[in-house]
């Protein structure tokens, strides 16, 4: 079972898949070893991208997207991942596509949305947001970074760290505190639009264990001024509601990831298994090996039924939170367990770079820590119990 079988899956959705699948393959992955070595795709990679239409398919059209829906937002990712763009364009297509041009979208103003949804599903501006910091992850209620009204202006001081997309993107949603004596009630979204900006400095691009054709980086913001036009919503404060809002989607992505990749981690097995000879029969003809990967495929079949079932509920407004905590974290824990079982059926060639499970292997560990660790999906889904 694959996207391709899912629920909610009609012709125009597998002619999408189809599109974005030789897209990806003919102009992404063949630049991902080049990529890895430099730690980031090339910027023109987000321009091509974007004239192909792979780029804020959810948004609508009047905001320069495709007018499409999550459904195609999921087809989109899990072709670039097939395709080998995972970490590269396609991770950073769901931060900008999925997370970044949503909070525009649901709260930003006529002239902001006209402003830089275009741009963005052009490729012309890569978005970013700044959650977390030093010393605040998943726990955003303590962001230390501030934003302090004077006049017109914001002006923005803290240090943000692991931003995705944080070496190209232009466009960066901040998450600061415009009254830190409000707590929660303090925080704000502000974007920041990077091009010539005072003040602002990008740190390393920092050296991850896996994704590491994905740029993601520190970023500084010291005395940084921007228009106080530039907040979404109104008024101050609505910060921690609106992230509340946004982050059941980003998790269901993170969810949509593990579906795809272990699947992937199977096939790619199944193929190995069936080529690679030990003791005179082929490495799938030992009961062992057929054992392992049926558990495998059973469980990526049950996480795909499971995506699947929280796609159907987002797209018609009935995802909640506590639901899409439990597709994060049972998913990218099942993605783990069954990449590991996968890399331990192709012995030593598993662990060599050159074999597809090795890199499913070093990007699939981070799957547990973003959008929120695990940890707290299972506090998130206890409170509801």
């Amino acid at each position: 079972m694959t996207i391709l079988n899912s629920i909610w899956m009609n012709e125009e959705l597998r002619m999408l898949h189809d599109s974005a699948l030789k897209f990806t393959e003919q102009e992404l992955g063949p630049n991902r070893e080049r990529w890895e070595a430099q730690g980031m795709c090339d910027r023109d990679a987000w321009r091509t991208t974007g004239a192909a239409g792979l780029l804020c398919a959810s948004i609508p059209v009047e905001y320069g997207g495709a007018g499409g829906d999550y459904t195609h937002e999921a087809v989109i990712y899990d072709a670039m991942i097939r395709g080998g763009a995972a970490a590269s364009v396609g991770g950073g297509n769901t931060v900008h596509s999925q997370i970044v041009a949503h909070y525009i979208l649901d709260y930003g103003t006529e002239d902001q949305k006209h402003k830089w949804l275009p741009a963005m599903a052009a490729g012309e501006l890569v978005g970013a947001i700044a959650m977390t910091e030093p010393g605040a992850g998943s726990d955003l209620q303590g962001v230390k970074t501030t934003a302090v009204r004077e006049g017109d202006e914001y002006i923005i001081n803290g240090a943000k760290t692991f931003i995705s997309n944080g070496q190209h993107a232009e466009l960066i949603i901040v998450v600061a505190k415009t009254d830190p004596a409000a707590g929660a009630k303090g925080t704000s979204l502000i974007v920041v639009e990077t091009e010539g900006l005072d003040g602002f400095a990008r740190g390393r691009n920092l050296d991850k264990v896996g994704l590491k054709d994905a740029d993601t980086s520190e970023l500084f913001f010291n005395n940084v001024r921007v228009p106080t036009a530039n907040l979404l919503g109104d008024p101050e404060g609505q910060g921690f509601i609106q992230l509340m809002m946004q982050l059941p989607q980003e998790r269901l992505g993170i969810a949509c990831a593990g579906a795809t990749i272990a699947e992937m981690a199977v096939e790619t097995t199944l193929e190995y298994t069936r080529d690679r000879a030990a003791f005179g029969k082929s490495v799938f003809d030992f009961q062992n090996t057929r054992f392992k990967l049926a558990e495998c495929k059973t469980e990526a079949t049950i996480a795909r039924s499971f995506v699947d079932q929280c796609i159907a509920k987002h797209i018609n407004g009935e995802l909640s939170a506590e639901e899409a905590s439990m597709a994060k974290w049972w998913c990218t824990q099942k993605q783990c367990d069954i990449v590991d079982e996968c890399l331990q059926l192709h012995g030593g060639y598993g662990y060599m770079w050159e074999y597809p499970i090795a890199r499913m292997y070093a990007d699939s560990r981070v799957q547990k820590i973003y959008g929120g660790t695990n940890e707290i999906m299972k506090e998130l889904i206890a409170r509801s119990l």
